[in-house]
């Protein structure tokens, strides 16, 4: 049965895709297999993917392979140290890390969120506070609270439904490429600079190719915004210096 959603067209128009394509992604990283499986039930529940790692090594090919809006850390896992993995997935993306722990230190949580985390929770936490320390970080960490969608000629973004249209089409992305869409919008008609998309986007400059990466991304992301009645691509190259978003908006609002 199809799914239905306003778009900029028609409001009874079905959506481009599955409805699963337009839900959060969470990487779940944690040993204790009990807590694995009440707390995956409650996020499935709530309406979010699930992906399971118990490891280092399993978490960062899970983060390769599902892309998560947001990853939940135990510190405690075997073989490797909880605030190492947490530097490395840093290194790897800006997504919303929220560490649950059974640690409650001061000085745990200190390094913990000097070493990037978002937030961070003391096992045992009720799943009720728990997703609402997950929507909080979501809201923060993609900088997408506003209610009034963005439009620069063909192109709408409604950050309420984390939609992206051309035209009468809605566009799949990619977690990292709505992030550094959203990015651009926030900062439309002004230039961000290799450095700075690099590090809102990523969270770092910590491996060489990071240059390299931005503009994969960032062809990927105009190619799928491409279209043959598009007088001109909405993403601005500024040579030896980084990109713009064109701000010909018929309804620019910040995103953040």
């Amino acid at each position: 049965m199809a799914t239905y959603s306003l778009d900029p067209c028609s409001a009874d128009r079905p959506k481009n895709g599955s409805a699963e394509s337009s839900r959060l992604r969470i990487l779940l990283v944690d040993d204790a297999n009990p807590m694995l499986h009440s707390l995956g039930e409650a996020l499935k529940s709530a309406g979010y993917i699930l992906s399971l790692a118990s490891g280092g090594d399993d978490a960062l090919r899970k983060y390769q392979s599902s892309r998560p809006e947001l990853i939940l850390l135990d510190l405690s896992l075997p073989g490797t140290d909880g605030k190492d993995l947490l530097r490395r997935l840093r290194t790897l993306t800006a997504a919303p890390i929220v560490v649950v722990s059974a640690r409650d230190e001061e000085s745990e949580i200190i390094a913990c969120l000097d070493a990037g985390a978002n937030d961070y929770l003391a096992k045992p936490v009720a799943t009720g506070e728990l997703l609402a320390r997950i929507r909080a970080a979501l809201r923060t960490g993609f900088g997408t609270a506003q209610t009034e969608p963005f439009t620069a000629g063909e192109l709408k973004v409604d950050f309420n439904r984390r939609e992206v249209f051309v035209g009468c089409e809605q566009v799949g992305l990619t977690a990292t490429e709505y992030h550094l869409l959203a990015v651009l919008v926030r900062h439309a008609g002004k230039v961000r600079t290799h450095y700075q998309l690099i590090h809102e986007v990523w969270g770092g400059t910590q491996y060489g190719d990071a240059v390299h990466l931005l503009r994969v991304t960032v062809s990927n992301l105009r190619r799928k915004l491409a279209r043959e009645s598009t007088v001109a691509l909405p993403i601005v190259t500024e040579p030896g210096v980084g990109y713009r978003l064109r701000s010909n908006s018929r309804s620019l609002q910040a995103a953040g």
